[in-house]
C-alpha cells in the first residue's frame, strides 16, 4: 500500500508541476530531487529552523549574509564582501546589488522587488522580538546593535569581540525575509514562505508532500555562465519508517538517503564501510567529517550518587572498545580518535592523549568503589529507540568490569524533556555544530548554560572550565584561542561528565545518474549544483 501511495503521489506532483511550467517543452523531462524526511517538519520560516529536518527546505528557500562552503570557510551570500574592526566589535557588510525575492503579489506591480540592506535590518529585528519566541534569537546574544546605512550597507555592532560571528551568521536564522509578506495578516508565512534562494516555495501537504520549484530569478551562476539551479523542482515525501524509506530509495523512487539505520546499514555497507558490491552500478556512496559528537551524559548535580563518583565515570569511560563498536554497530563509519567533546577538524581537537580501552584499569576502579561504598554499583542508562543496539553493547561490555547497566528506552521528545529538567541521571545525547568553532561544542559545559535554559544538561560547572571558557571570548589571535580550547577539552577529558562514544561522519548514497552532489561537515543540504540525468 505504501508503494501504491507514494506511486500515485508522485505522478499527482509531476502533473502539477508540468501543468505549472508554461516552458516547458513537450519532449523534456523535468528534472525532480526527491527525498524522504522521517521527521515532521514543523514549519519554513527560518526564523524557528531549530533542526536538521526544518534546515535542509529552508536552506534551498533562503539565503543569509555569508554561507559556509564544504570546507567550512566564511564565504559570501548576500553581501559580496564585508570588513571587521580592529577591535573585532564592528562588522560591515556590502550587499549584492542583484537578488530578488520569490514572486509575490504582494510586492506590486513587478510581483518582485531587490533586497536591500533594510530587509536584513527588518528580519534581524524580527528575529530578536520576543513576541516572535524564536529559538534563533539567541545568535544575537552578543549583539548591540545593527541598522542599515544605506540600501548597500549593513553595519552590526557587538558588545564585546566574538570570533565565531561570522559562522552564527551563516545560519538560517539570519535568512533575509520579506516585510511584505511578513507582516500580511491574510497569509501564514510557515507555510507559505517567501525567500531569495534557488528554490522557491510550491505546494505542501503536511506529512505528505513538499515541493519546491526552480527559483528563475536565482542570482547565482557557475562558472560558464549558466544561471543555477539545475534542477527543475524538489519533491520531499514524509515516511516515517526508514526502512520504508529505504525500499523506496533501492526501487528509484528516491534520489538520496542520509545516514544509516540499522534497518539497512548491513545491507549497503560491509563491516569496512565500504559498498557492497551488488550495489556498485546503481549508488555512489559518498562520506565526510561531521561535527557531531556522540555521547553519553551525566547529570552532575542530580540524585544518583553512583554517576556523581569519579571512578565509576572513569570506568565507563575507558571499559569500552570504541573501535570495535564502530566496527560492528556503525560498520566503521565513524572515528574512534576520542579525546574530549571537540570533535576532529575543528580547532582545540589533537590526537595526542586519545582515550582508550583499558579494561584492567576500569576494572580496579571499579573494585576501588566497591571497597569504599560496599555495594555493587548500578546505573541506569536512558537512550531512544535509534541507539539501543549500542545502548546494549556498551551495557554488556560495562558487565564485564563489574557495573550493572539497565537502559531505559524513551521517545526522543521525552528524553530531551527529560534531560533538560534532570530527570534521568545517565542519557544519550548528540550535539551538532550550529557553527564550525569549538566554543559551540564547549557552551555544553559552561554553568552561565545550565539546562533548561541553556545547553548544558550535565549541570556541569568547573571555576577553572568557566574561567577558560569567558577568556576565550577576549582572545581574538587564532592560535591563542585555540590553546585555550585545548586546556577546557582536556578539562571535560579529565572530569568526564561526558563519554565520548564517537565522533561522527556525514553518509550520504544517491543513485549514479546524480551528480555534483557532496557532504559537508555539518550535514547541510545544498541542491543548487545538483544534476540528475532522467533515465530514457
Amino acid at each position: 500500500m505504501k508503494s501504491l501511495f507514494y506511486y500515485i503521489s508522485t505522478v499527482c506532483i509531476i502533473f502539477l508541476l508540468n501543468s505549472c511550467s508554461k516552458k516547458q517543452t513537450s519532449n523534456q523531462e523535468l528534472t525532480v530531487f526527491r527525498y524522504n524526511e522521517s521527521a515532521n517538519i514543523q514549519t519554513l520560516d527560518p526564523a524557528f529552523s531549530r533542526n536538521q529536518a526544518i534546515i535542509w527546505p529552508c536552506n534551498q528557500l533562503f539565503n543569509s549574509l555569508v554561507l559556509l562552503d564544504n570546507e567550512l570557510n566564511v564565504k559570501p551570500d548576500l553581501a559580496k564582501s564585508w570588513q571587521i574592526s580592529e577591535d573585532g566589535k564592528t562588522y560591515q557588510f556590502v550587499l549584492r546589488n542583484d537578488v530578488y525575492f520569490h514572486k509575490h503579489i504582494n510586492f506590486g506591480k513587478d510581483s518582485t522587488r531587490l533586497v536591500v540592506a533594510q530587509d536584513f535590518e527588518y528580519s534581524f529585528k524580527r528575529l530578536i522580538n520576543e513576541e516572535l519566541a524564536s529559538p534563533g534569537a539567541w545568535i544575537f546574544q552578543y549583539v548591540d546593535d545593527f541598522k542599515a546605512v544605506n540600501d548597500s550597507v549593513l553595519e552590526i555592532h557587538l558588545q564585546k569581540p566574538f570570533p565565531a560571528f561570522l559562522g552564527l551568521l551563516s545560519m538560517k536564522y539570519a535568512s533575509v525575509v520579506p516585510k511584505e509578506i511578513i507582516e500580511d495578516t491574510n497569509i501564514e508565512f510557515r507555510t507559505n514562505p517567501i525567500g531569495t534562494g534557488p528554490f522557491q516555495f510550491k505546494i505542501w501537504e503536511e506529512n505528505i508532500k513538499l515541493v519546491l520549484r526552480k527559483n528563475p530569478l536565482y542570482f547565482e551562476k557557475d562558472e560558464n555562465g549558466i544561471q543555477l539551479p539545475y534542477l527543475d523542482a524538489v519533491a520531499i515525501s514524509f515516511l516515517p519508517d526508514k526502512q520504508s524509506a529505504f525500499l523506496q530509495f533501492i526501487q528509484g523512487n528516491l534520489d538520496f538517503i542520509n545516514g544509516l539505520d540499522p534497518s539497512y546499514k548491513d545491507d549497503l555497507l560491509n563491516s569496512k564501510g565500504e559498498l557492497q558490491t551488488k550495489y556498485d552500478n546503481q549508488i555512489t556512496l559518498l562520506t565526510g567529517p561531521y561535527l557531531n559528537s556522540e555521547y553519553l551524559g551525566f547529570r552532575m548535580d542530580g540524585t544518583d550518587e553512583v554517576v556523581k563518583d569519579k571512578r565509576i565515570r572513569q570506568a565507563l569511560n575507558i571499559g569500552f572498545d570504541r573501535h570495535k563498536l564502530l566496527v560492528y554497530l556503525r560498520n566503521g563509519m565513524g572515528s574512534s580518535k576520542v579525546k574530549g567533546i571537540i570533535p576532529e577538524g575543528l580547532a582545540g581537537y589533537n590526537d595526542a592523549n586519545l582515550i582508550t580501552y583499558d579494561i584492567e584499569k576500569a576494572k580496579q576502579l571499579v573494585t576501588d568503589y566497591i571497597k569504599d561504598k560496599k555495594t555493587k554499583p548500578k546505573v541506569m542508562l536512558t537512550t531512544n529507540s535509534t541507539y539501543v543496539d549500542i545502548s546494549e553493547y556498551l551495557q554488556r561490555e560495562w558487565q564485564k568490569i563489574g557495573i550493572d547497566v539497565q537502559v531505559d528506552v524513551s521517545p526522543p521528545s521525552t528524553l530531551r524533556q527529560s534531560m533538560a529538567t534532570g530527570k534521568v541521571p545517565f542519557f544519550r545525547g548528540s550535539w551538532i555544530a550550529d557553527y564550525p568553532d569549538a566554543e559551540n561544542y564547549l557552551s555544553l559545559f559552561s554553568s552561565t548554560n545550565f539546562a533548561p535554559n541553556g545547553p548544558n544538561y550535565t549541570h556541569f560547572k568547573n571555576d577553572d572550565f568557566d574561567k577558560l571558557y569567558k577568556e576565550s571570548f577576549t582572545q581574538t589571535d587564532i592560535e591563542k584561542r585555540k590553546l585555550i580550547y585545548e586546556k577546557m577539552d582536556k578539562i571535560i577529558q579529565d572530569e568526564v561528565p561526558v563519554i565520548v562514544l564517537f565522533y561522527d561522519k556525514v553518509i550520504r548514497f544517491t543513485h549514479k545518474n546524480i551528480s555534483g552532489f557532496s557532504t559537508h561537515p555539518m550535514n547541510l543540504l545544498t541542491l543548487k549544483e545538483v544534476k540528475k540525468k532522467n533515465s530514457n
